[in-house]
Order: C-alpha cells, then structure tokens, then sequence
C-alpha cells in the first residue's frame, strides 16, 4: 500500500497520539495487525477495556431497572446506544479539523430519523435533567477557565465586547422571531438569550492552531475571544433561567422585578461565598485537598441550579455556578496551584467528554424531519445568518478603542458566531414546560429547531472562517513559551489558559533569540 494513498493518509489520521511511555505489545501484534490501519496494542487495549466496563456497567444496570435498560426498546438502552453513536459521530467529524459536537448532533438527527431509536416523550425528563448537567459542568469550566489576571488587564474591553453585542443579537432575534415565526413576546425573549450565547468549545481548538503560530498573542486576542465567550454564556444562561421562571409565574410585573434583581444578587452572592468556601475547605495542605476540591464546586453548582429551579429563582443557579469556580481559581493561583495546570479543570474536561455526547446525541434525536415545518426552517436560517452579520457589525463598531485594528475586530467578531453548547443545552428546555398540542408547544419546537439550526450553521462556518482568515487578519508575533516551559507543560492538559500571553509586550528580538538558544539546547 502506497504511503500517498488516500486510505494510508485517513489511517494516519486516525492515530491517536500517545504521551508517554511507548505502546508495550505482544510479538505477534504487528504481524496481524500493522501500522498504521490498525491501532496500537495500547489504543486496541484501551478500547476493548472500555466496552467491557460499558457492558459490565450495562448488565448490572438491568439487573436493577429491569426492562427500562433492556433492548431494543428500553428508555436507558436507547439513550446508551445513542450516546456511543454520538461518540463516535463526533470523533469522525474531527478527523476533519470540524467541531466534534456538530458530528454529535447529526448522529443523532440520523439515527432518529432513520428509526434506529425512538425519543419520544418518554426522555422528556431525562433530557431536562441532562440539560441542568451539562450547564453546571459548562459553567463551572468557563469559572475556572477565566484567568483573573488577564481579565483584570483586558476587563473594560471583555465587558464592553461581550455584553453589547450580546444585547444587539439578542434584540435581533427577539424582534425577528416575533414578527416572522409569530411567537409571544415571551418566547421571542427566551429565544434570544439563546442565541446570542458563543461557545468556547467550538473557538478553542481554532485558537489553539493560531496561538501555536504566535497569531495575535501580542494583543492577548487569543485571551480575549475566550473570556467574552465565557461571560456570553454566563449570561445567556442566567437571563434564560430568570425569564422561564418569570414566564411560569403568576406573580405581578412588580415582583417579576424584585424577583429578577434577586436572581442576579442572590447568584453572585452565592458564588462569591461558595468560591471563598471552596478556598478554606480542606486545608490545602490536606492530602485529598484536590478530590475535595472537584467535589465541592460539583456538589455546589448542582446544588445551586437544581436548588434555583425548585424554589423559583432560575436564574440564580448559573449565576452562582460560573461565580464559584471563578473565585475559587482565583483564591486556588494564589496557593500554588499553577494556572495552566489545573486538577479541578482537568476533572471537569473529563466530565465534559462523558456528557457532551449525549447532551448533542439527544439534542439532535428531538429533531423529526417529518414534523418540521419548511417555512419555519426557511425563516430561522434567514434570522439566523441576518442576526449573525448584524452582531459582526456591531462588534466591529463597538470594538472602536479597543487596541484592535480593522481586520483583527474582524476576525474576532467571525469568531464569535460560532454557537453550540448552550443552545443545545437550552434549546429543548421549553418542550419540558409546555403541554403537545398546545400554542406554547408550537412555540417552544420553533425554539428548539432555531437553536439547532444555529449549531448546524454557524459551529462549522465559524470554526473554518476562523482557521482559514485567521493567519491573514492577525499579526503573527511570538510564541513566548520557552522549551523548558513546553516541557514541562507535556504533562499538563491543554488549557485554555495556555491561550494566554505573559504580557503584552511589543516584539522583542532578544528574547527570540533566547528562544531559539533554548530549542537548540
């Protein structure tokens, strides 16, 4: 087989890279099973190693729930089987540098469609219980992923890039959904906090690629484009929750106000004393201080969205959840935890990994393509990619004494369509609280089909726009990473942390010239 044919290049493509020590394997391995169309022993291992806890797991799961974990038809059987597909999906679409969680999404438009499974009203409840999840997950890893330093130099120009044009877009569409889907005034709104959320996962693996050439590290963009993101999302879950919660009361316009103000209080209270709390229990010398640690921002994010929801203050959750991982990372940098190696980031980018394909699995299961309206599917691309310019316009304008020139504002506002993990989290919430056949489920599915339609569209464009205008938009000045400081980061994860910049001094040749003395060492 020629090393230039396409199958040899895909199977290249398809080994993964392993830190550490090299794969051990059995003599014969090699003579059935050579590189590269097959995976090592150490990667084949692995996987079999997997399927076997998997069907372990599955078995002691039917044992206890019986037939609601059984084939074909079981409820938790269904949602297994999609959420391996997702998986898989999602690993396929990134052999081609795409997101991964849009592979997850269409896994499960496919298999849904094709009649592979059926999620019917039956997940009604697992789905919404699995979208509070994936919130505290999400929001708990953009707390720990916002460096309190870099933020503190780039604070007025991340408030005013991330709250504006959050605002525009979401106006945007709220207007357009109600005069052209013909919703309320109330699902418009509720439609619009969730489409004017970016998500982080989409743009970081973009900027990882930029950063790596030394694109825009002068001016910290990299940092920039991260932490608006983060604080988009913050704030398109929290407005969500205090709108639905204010939806679903049947309290007056005057304490639908208090209650608002008390949200967005009683959540950044919570945080800031949560995260102080998560700093002085246990006592960092404690040997199991990381465990405790992980568990506590956990235990308190699930604690504070479901504990929101049950006592009608919705909003507060996410609030809190995004405000306690923040002060608690930053209480943790100051006590020898190294910010680009991060344990509790780490266990919550684990967690991410289990929930993210069932999250995006079940997102994409509700969409029936023989209960979809055209018109309505014509009309929400339409509001989407209008919505999409005007926010890139905006963010141009506002972006107006930031330090950024015309074609780095440019860049960083096509970075900023890209949705994904909000809108599939938010995005079928309203079919929990509404009854079928009613004006409110009609409602309530054109959200679910825009916030889908906006992941389909702009996760791939925007992740694309961004790799290919990248090199030509930013300036390309230096990787201040030393050898060394590479080294001993292998160990580490790859950190959203490791976007940032030390400084933002100007191109220094003497340093380049350490560097290169470095690699040559």
């Amino acid at each position: 087989m020629s090393s230039r044919s396409w199958f040899y290049n895909f199977c290249m493509k398809c080994q993964a890279k392993d830190d550490g020590k090299p794969s051990w394997e059995p003599n014969f391995w090699q003579k059935i099973c050579p590189h590269p169309f097959f995976p090592t022993y150490r990667q084949f291992s692995r996987i079999l190693a997997l399927i076997l806890i998997g069907l372990l797991s599955w078995c002691s799961l039917y044992t206890i729930v019986g037939e609601t974990a059984g084939p074909p038809d079981g409820t938790l059987f269904q949602l297994i089987v999609l959420s391996i597909c997702a998986y898989f999906g999602g690993w396929l679409m990134s052999l081609t540098t795409f997101p991964a969680l849009v592979g997850m999404l269409f896994t499960g438009i496919l298999l849904q469609n094709i009649n592979a499974i059926d999620i019917d009203e039956h997940f009604t409840e697992i789905s919404k219980e699995l979208g509070h999840i994936a919130l505290v997950i999400i929001l708990i890893r953009a707390g720990l992923d916002l460096d309190s330093e870099a933020l503190h130099k780039l604070k007025y120009t991340v408030l005013k890039l991330s709250l504006i044009p959050w605002i525009i877009e979401a106006a945007a569409v709220m207007i357009m959904s109600k005069y052209l889907l013909n919703m309320s005034w109330e699902y418009s709104i509720l439609l619009g906090s969730i489409i004017a959320a970016v998500a982080p996962a989409v743009l970081v693996p973009c900027l990882f690629r930029l950063r790596a050439k030394g694109y825009g590290v002068a001016k910290g963009i990299p940092t920039l484009v991260i932490a608006v993101a983060s604080i988009d999302d913050a704030t398109s879950v929290a407005i969500f929750g205090i709108i639905k919660s204010i939806m679903f009361s049947d309290s007056s316009a005057v304490s639908n106000s208090i209650f608002g103000t008390l949200s967005i209080v009683g959540g950044i209270v919570f945080g800031v004393l949560w995260g102080i709390l998560c700093n002085y229990l246990p006592e960092r010398n404690d040997p199991f201080t990381t465990p405790f640690r992980i568990l506590l921002l956990l235990t308190g994010g699930m604690a504070a969205v479901f504990g929101s929801e049950y006592i009608g203050y919705g909003g507060a959750g996410p609030l809190g959840c995004v405000t306690a991982a923040f002060v608690a990372m930053a209480c943790w940098s100051k006590h020898g935890w190294e910010v680009d190696d991060n344990p509790a980031a780490t266990a919550f980018e684990i967690l991410w990994m289990i929930i993210q394909p069932i999250l995006f699995g079940v997102t994409g299961a509700k969409i029936k393509f023989s209960e979809l309206d055209g018109s309505v599917v014509g009309i929400s691309v339409g509001i989407l990619i209008t919505c999409v310019v005007i926010r890139i316009l905006f963010t141009v304008v506002v972006g107006i004494g930031c330090k950024l020139n015309l074609k780095e504002k440019v860049c960083v506002s096509i970075a900023w369509m890209c949705k994904g993990i909000v809108q599939a989290a938010l995005g079928p919430v309203a079919l929990t609280m509404v009854d079928q056949g009613t004006e409110e489920y009609d409602y309530a599915e054109k959200i679910l089909t825009t916030s889908v339609l906006s992941i389909i569209i702009t996760a791939p464009t925007g992740a694309l726009l961004t790799t290919l205008l990248g090199p030509h938009l930013l300036t390309k000045g230096h990787n201040l990473l030393s050898l060394q400081e590479v080294r001993k980061r292998k160990k580490s994860r790859l950190s959203l942390r490791d976007l940032s910049i030390a400084d933002e001094e100007e191109f220094n040749p003497h340093k380049m010239d350490q560097i290169r003395e470095d690699y040559t060492a």
